[in-house]
């Protein structure tokens, strides 16, 4: 039988699988922070990469601060406890894929098997670009008592948050 860390660290493992778009706030040069959201494709070591548009203010912001905040969340209908929605939060610094490169063309690939026809005509929107989210800290939220820290280098352990 899975012990309590065990069975969050599998539940942490698939958290992020269970969704097709991730919550993202970033801050503006003013400090002006705004919430959005967009599609993403994750590679193994939880790069998250987004494909947005540079009229959106989330792209202008990550432009101006590249410290970006994701956050996964349970669907309000499928939670028990709407206090205690499951949630997975990262810290992340954003990197800018560079067009057209290797780098690029692999990603907007996934971005294709995962979304379909649409990305070849957001491909030829000159507008679009490809960040690269690249987590930092996080934090995975089972229910009340069980807030997990996430550490290691391959953000791949959990710690149990006590109250001090």
């Amino acid at each position: 039988m899975m012990n309590q860390l065990e069975k969050a660290q599998a539940e942490y493992t698939n958290f992020p699988q269970e969704f097709q778009s991730v919550m993202i706030s970033t801050v503006n040069q003013q400090g002006i922070p705004n919430a959005s959201y967009t599609p993403f494709v994750m590679d193994a070591a939880k790069n998250i990469y987004i494909y947005v548009s540079g009229l959106a203010t989330h792209t202008q912001n990550i432009h101006a601060n590249p410290h970006v905040s994701v956050l996964f969340i349970e669907d309000e209908s499928k939670t028990q406890q709407i206090f205690a929605r499951r949630r997975l939060s990262f810290d992340c610094t954003a990197t800018l894929i560079e067009r057209d490169s290797d780098t690029w063309n692999s990603i907007v690939e996934k971005f294709q098997g995962r979304f379909g026809e649409l990305i070849e005509v957001l491909r030829g929107l000159p507008d679009f670009r490809i960040f690269r989210l690249t987590p930092n800290a996080g934090r995975f939220v089972v229910g009340f008592g069980t807030a997990y820290e996430i550490r290691g280098d391959q953000l791949d352990q959990l710690v149990h948050i006590t109250s001090k």
